[in-house]
């Protein structure tokens, strides 16, 4: 493969492919609404790019359930499963890189902390072989920020984590791909990700192609 492409490209879903953190928020909402707790913007944004049953643990604590944490995570991912077959907003200049990735034969894996029932659907709406391995979130040990994830998908590749680049739009994700060795690309959308050594950040995706996001990733 030409040193001017990746020897792989590691996808985060939630804010970098698809801009589900409006259907996440409303969820949370809806579920405080259900039980009478309260629920602000700032919790919501607390929780993105999180393993979903760190999510649940904080939720159960801020809105006084008494449900589990895992009886919580439950409930949501029934919701945004659902939410999942409707209109998406796709984040922009995401689907035309995966297009141009998969014309130049640049393995890819998405890597998400969001439940395989959620993924599912967004996997049908997309050209077969997008991706040639996927990491969700309750398939894996240890969630993001932990390197579990990225490590996962580097192994199922074959590839050495270095040679990647991983595509997020979280802290939390970022912190958990630079963990694993990656070098990161962070399109920050609902919150800033934090400048470190192996982060290199970015507005948008658009204008990117294979060709040009190694040079993105190290600039």
């Amino acid at each position: 493969m030409p040193e001017a492409f990746p020897v792989a490209v590691l996808w985060d879903l939630d804010g970098t492919i698809v801009d589900t953190e409006p259907l996440w928020i409303d969820a949370e909402y809806d579920l405080a609404r259900r039980h009478g707790a309260e629920w602000t913007r700032d919790d919501a944004l607390k929780l993105v790019g999180n393993d979903l049953l760190a999510s649940g643990r904080y939720i159960r604590e801020r809105m006084g359930l008494t449900m589990t944490a895992e009886q919580v995570v439950d409930e949501l991912v029934g919701v945004m499963a659902e939410r999942m077959e409707g209109p998406l907003v796709w984040r922009p200049g995401a689907l035309e890189l995966l297009a141009d990735l998969r014309t130049h034969n640049v393995p890819t894996a998405l890597v998400t902390m969001s439940y395989r029932a959620i993924v599912e659907p967004l996997l049908r709406r997309i050209p077969d072989g997008s991706f040639d391995t996927v990491v969700v979130g309750d398939e894996v040990s240890d969630g993001k920020p932990h390197p579990a994830p990225y490590l996962t998908a580097a192994r199922l590749l074959g590839v050495d984590p270095a040679d990647c680049v991983a595509i997020e739009d979280s802290p939390t994700g970022a912190a958990s791909a630079a963990a694993a060795g990656c070098r990161v690309l962070a399109v920050p959308h609902h919150v800033a990700v934090p400048a470190s050594p192996r982060t290199t950040r970015r507005d948008t995706l658009e204008g990117l192609d294979a060709r040009r996001l190694l040079t993105a990733a190290t600039a």
